[in-house]
């Protein structure tokens, strides 16, 4: 694949070497010509930090942007466009996070590498 978008925890598992990351999503990854990771997903680390449902991404919190550069990946569009798109695209799923992630998704026409299956049949999703 030329080109990527990284789910938050698909992210985050390559951030912290969590076997929770499969060996097809990281050949994925690896493979890719470019590695994108939504700002939203910057947003969704920092708030489950704060609120204390992701105690292992605290040590990382304040490094995302710089440890996304050491990886070599680059923060994808976030526009008024892919924010419009995820809040009026028909999808019955609720999760901000998920829509904008899918509308990132497929405004950039990039297949998304993420364990969840509630993108299935909304984007292309690869785990």
């Amino acid at each position: 694949m030329k080109a990527v978008l990284l789910d938050t925890h698909a992210w985050a598992w390559s951030l912290t070497g969590d076997d929770r990351l499969s060996p097809r999503a990281t050949a994925i990854i690896e493979a890719a010509g470019r590695v994108f990771v939504s700002p939203i997903s910057f947003f969704e680390i920092a708030q489950k930090v704060r609120l204390g449902k992701w105690p292992e991404m605290e040590p990382f919190v304040g490094r995302l942007a710089a440890l996304l550069a050491e990886q070599g990946g680059t923060v994808a569009d976030f526009t008024p466009a892919i924010c419009i798109e995820a809040g009026v695209m028909p999808w019955d799923h609720r999760d901000p996070f998920d829509r904008l992630l899918a509308a990132t998704a497929l405004h950039g026409s990039l297949p998304l590498v993420s364990a969840d299956s509630v993108f299935d049949g909304i984007v292309s999703r690869h785990w």
